[in-house]
């Protein structure tokens, strides 16, 4: 095992930019309002699982129905371009239904947290970075996320309204950096 605090630090970056959980609270409060209680753990749980799963099994079936990994980073990096463009604009580019008995799976674990996004940026950043460090940055953003919808009603009320949005425009403004060089150096892979 080659542990990387710098590689942990900036996979952590990026998934906790690409889920932006904080970004999500008023989202959450939503959900909340609407179905009553949201089982934290259990959406957690269940997010961490599908991006753990995906980082293993996702490159194999990108290779059954013959995508590499560069064209697929290359892809992500624009999916990556369009969730900084809603976080810096303000926009929604992407919409997903709600269903009141679920809440918890769908759609705060998936695709909320564990979304088109974040799955995409894992096989991404795996193409730069050991395995074993992008799964402890994984499992940390699965801590903050958990502690995140236990403590939403609180941080709202903390930070304001202004403050989210403030962070959410930091936080698309370094997502776009970050899927400019996602893009910049697979593109050079597969040129």
């Amino acid at each position: 095992m080659h542990l990387s605090f710098k590689e942990i630090f900036t996979a952590f970056m990026v998934l906790f930019a690409v889920i932006d959980i904080i970004g999500n609270i008023p989202i959450i409060i939503d959900l909340r309002k609407k179905v009553g209680h949201i089982q934290s753990e259990k959406a957690s749980i269940i997010a961490g699982v599908i991006m753990i799963l995906f980082l293993f099994l996702g490159q194999s079936i990108l290779s059954l129905i013959g995508i590499d990994v560069h064209s697929f980073a290359v892809a992500g990096a624009f999916i990556l371009f369009f969730i900084a463009l809603e976080m810096i604009l303000g926009i929604t580019l992407y919409k997903e239904e709600e269903n009141a008995m679920t809440a918890s799976v769908f759609p705060l674990a998936f695709p909320l947290i564990a979304g088109p996004g974040s799955l995409t940026t894992l096989l991404s950043i795996r193409a730069e970075f050991r395995i074993e460090n992008i799964i402890i940055a994984v499992m940390l953003n699965v801590l903050v996320i958990y502690v995140v919808l236990k403590t939403s009603a609180r941080i709202e009320r903390f930070i304001g309204k202004n403050g989210i949005n403030i962070i959410r425009k930091i936080f698309g403004v370094i997502l776009l950096a970050i899927a400019v060089k996602l893009f910049t150096s697979n593109i050079k892979a597969l040129l």
